[in-house]
């Protein structure tokens, strides 16, 4: 029996990732994008269906649940990711900042949970950020919006669970996508690299692997709960900001292992 996924943001990134793990797990992925141009090329290279949506569009999503007739799986991977201060957050930006990371995956949530429960239920799965639970300085705003996902999760996993529907969410670290590529001049931040107690900054792999374990039969009992996946960089957190205090970098380093 052919199962149905529905991926948003999956024109490239984390969110093709995911759309390419669905796939080789035996799914029929939609591909969505905001980007038609990047949904038809992510769908014709999966053998996947493409549909253009706007995550932050009412319209948009009821339009895209119109022609999903099954779904298995709904995973919420669009966002945007500005690079702005506490004190650079215009009206503008926070508008539109939480209606595509907040108020999308609610809206779709909404609109195909009555799928998924129709054909007995099934998995939605959040991306989120690690930021939901550690401040992070110049992506104050971002770093709002997940936190306020990450409160949509563990709300929906409570409104949908009679329903037979679970409702996770993943929460990445320091993921190599064009996005990060195109925010860092050098592709990589080593400072960050250095923090990470596995030495590397993570690909969408991994974060598709955590994906596929919470849509598949092995966490049927998991719902409203984070997966964070970061390489160990939340759990060191604490020793580098003991390290810092002593004003050297090498400090901060050591303190983590990482010669």
């Amino acid at each position: 029996m052919t199962k149905y996924a529905l991926v948003t943001g999956a024109g490239q990134g984390i969110g093709y990732g995911i759309a390419k793990r669905l796939t080789e797990d035996g799914f029929h992925v939609y591909v969505t994008d905001y980007s038609a141009k990047l949904a038809d090329e992510a769908a014709a290279r999966l053998g996947g269906t493409a549909l253009r949506l706007d995550v932050s569009d009412s319209e948009s999503v009821a339009a895209a649940a119109e022609q999903v007739p099954e779904l298995d799986a709904l995973v919420n991977s669009a966002g945007i990711y500005p690079w702005l201060g506490f004190s650079e957050i215009s009206v503008e930006d926070f508008d539109k900042l939480f209606h595509v990371n907040v108020l999308g995956p609610i809206l779709t949530t909404n609109a195909f949970a009555p799928i998924l429960a129709a054909g007995g239920g099934g998995a939605i799965v959040n991306i989120t950020s690690m930021s939901q639970d550690h401040a992070s300085p110049g992506v104050s705003a971002y770093s709002a919006s997940k936190a306020a996902a990450h409160g949509v999760t563990k709300l929906a996993a409570l409104e949908y669970a009679d329903r037979g529907i679970r409702v996770n969410s993943v929460a990445p670290g320091t993921i190599q996508t064009e996005g990060m590529q195109n925010a860092l001049a050098d592709g990589e931040s080593p400072r960050d690299s250095a923090l990470i107690p596995l030495g590397r900054a993570g690909a969408p792999a991994d974060i598709a692997s955590a994906v596929s374990f919470l849509v598949g039969p092995d966490s049927a009992y998991i719902t409203g709960q984070s997966l964070t996946v970061d390489g160990g960089y939340t759990a060191a957190l604490f020793n580098f900001y003991r390290a810092a205090n002593y004003g050297s970098a090498t400090a901060s380093t050591e303190a983590l292992g990482q010669r």
